[in-house]
């Protein structure tokens, strides 16, 4: 079992940055693949970012390639995703998650859920 808190959302003005850290509980962290995943108002969970249990793999959608970097330091028991040049449609709760295997972009593959912070782009 694993349980994660996610922190660092907040307001900034579009074409600026934040850098969400994810901290997991548990020993098996290095055993978990990691995603980022947000939702906007009125819309569904979609993906934004995964990574391996390694960190040697990584996958992006694509409203987010170039701007967004996904990363973990399994010694600190810590996904991060620095977001880059945001916009306020990048405006959402977002949320890491964990799974048992690969790294995936699907929501319903991922076992393990925070509960979320706030990002707010203002325009």
């Amino acid at each position: 079992q694993v349980q994660l808190a996610e922190s660092g959302g907040g307001l900034v003005q579009a074409g600026g940055s934040l850098r969400l850290s994810c901290a997991a509980s548990g020993r098996t962290f290095s055993r978990y693949a990691m995603g980022w995943f947000r939702q906007a108002p009125g819309k569904e969970r979609e993906f934004v970012a995964a990574i391996s249990w390694s960190g040697g793999t990584t996958y992006y959608a694509d409203s987010v390639k170039g701007r967004f970097t996904i990363s973990r330091d399994n010694a600190k028991n810590t996904v991060y995703l620095q977001m880059n040049s945001l916009k306020p449609e990048d405006t959402a709760v977002y949320y890491c998650a964990a799974r048992s295997g690969t790294a995936s972009g699907r929501v319903v593959e991922y076992d393990h859920w925070g509960q979320g912070t706030q990002v707010t782009v203002s325009s």
